[in-house]
């Protein structure tokens, strides 16, 4: 059992978020704490822009320099509220910001500085798990997967865990314990930007722009046309994927509620293409509280249950993933496998700022 702390960066960019578990890389697992850090205004615009242009290289390194102080200042705020673990912690996962994810031409790129993160912290830095990932054909994504098998490893089965982040991704496990896994369509991040930019929102987590609105269903029939809802799991999806996801004519009400249906409907469909289809369906990530969503899964499932109700936190659940994914790097086992990325053999991937195998 060691401690350990995954870093990543909010959808938005808007903050860093930082988890504490207590894990031996496989299924004993105990999250002690998370905390969510706003970034400085400044940071947060730069994000944004260079995820939408590209920018002169100084910018870019310049803007990877005050998003690591942001985590070096996250892993700070943890270690004042939890002083007595986080004095026990060995590594730090680092997802890093997403600046570009083209899985179709394996590429990707996340920026945080692990070298400068680890003299900031004082802890070796385990990173860049997508891009070993995708250099043995995976796509490098999604890396939560295996998390999510961990923390099912005693649910009845078949069990499914559904992970409403940046873009939505599921978790099956059969009764023999096989694992199917993929990203199936848009999460929080494409309803959090349409709010953004129309309706002056920071974002629709607790459906307060969504329920006013009515769902065009022509435009969700339009949507789900896209090839990549029939392509076999795991997948995941390039921007691309999701341009026939339009409500630009539509008020900001009723695109909010029309995006929420697409998300709904999408985990609905990659369901519909395992083997068995589970009972109980668990929930996770930004968007696990959403009532337009969560209202329409109920009709697909015996029952819809919040990790939360577990005692687990669906906010602190994917920074958690990459500290339990630096202990296993540590340790010598897989971070992906070709069920869950497609990668072409189990592999321990990342890059680590100091070897220290804990076996």
């Amino acid at each position: 059992m060691r401690y350990a702390v995954g870093i990543m960066s909010s959808v938005t960019g808007d903050a860093v978020e930082a988890a504490l578990i207590h894990s031996d890389g496989r299924d004993e697992v105990t999250p002690i704490g998370g905390v969510s850090s706003p970034c400085d205004e400044s940071l947060h615009w730069g994000l944004v822009e260079a995820t939408q242009n590209d920018l002169p290289t100084t910018e870019i390194l310049r803007l990877e320099r005050e998003l690591t102080h942001a985590y070096a200042a996250a892993v700070e705020l943890l270690r004042e509220r939890h002083p007595v673990e986080m004095a026990a912690a060995e590594v730090v996962g680092l997802d890093g910001y997403t600046l570009r994810r083209m899985p179709s031409e394996g590429l990707s790129l996340q920026i945080g500085n692990p070298w400068l993160l680890g003299e900031l912290t004082g802890l070796p830095v385990v990173t860049d798990f997508r891009r070993y990932d995708m250099a043995i054909g995976g796509q490098g994504a999604p890396l939560e997967a295996m998390y999510h098998w961990a923390l099912m490893a005693r649910e009845p089965r078949p069990a499914l865990m559904v992970n409403f982040a940046a873009v939505t991704s599921l978790t099956w496990l059969s009764q023999a314990n096989d694992i199917i896994a993929g990203d199936v369509g848009p999460g929080v991040e494409l309803l959090d930007e349409w709010v953004q930019e129309v309706a002056e929102a920071p974002h629709d987590r607790d459906g307060a722009v969504s329920s006013a609105g009515v769902v065009d269903q022509a435009s969700v029939r339009y949507a789900l046309q896209s090839p990549f809802f029939s392509r076999p799991l795991p997948r995941t999806p390039s921007r691309s994927d999701f341009e026939r996801i339009d409500v630009s004519g539509l008020s900001p009400h009723d695109g909010a509620a029309t995006i929420c249906a697409v998300i709904a409907e999408s985990v609905v469909s990659a369901v519909g293409q395992l083997p068995e289809r589970p009972r109980l369906a668990w929930v996770t990530g930004p968007g696990s509280r959403h009532p337009l969503i969560l209202a329409r899964l109920a009709e697909a499932f015996d029952e819809v249950r919040n990790v939360h109700q577990r005692g687990l936190n669906p906010d602190t659940m994917q920074a958690e993933c990459f500290g339990w994914l630096a202990i296993r790097y540590q340790r010598g086992l897989p971070v992906s496998t070709p069920e869950t990325t497609g990668c072409r053999s189990a592999g321990s991937a990342g890059l680590s700022t100091k070897w220290d195998n804990i076996d």
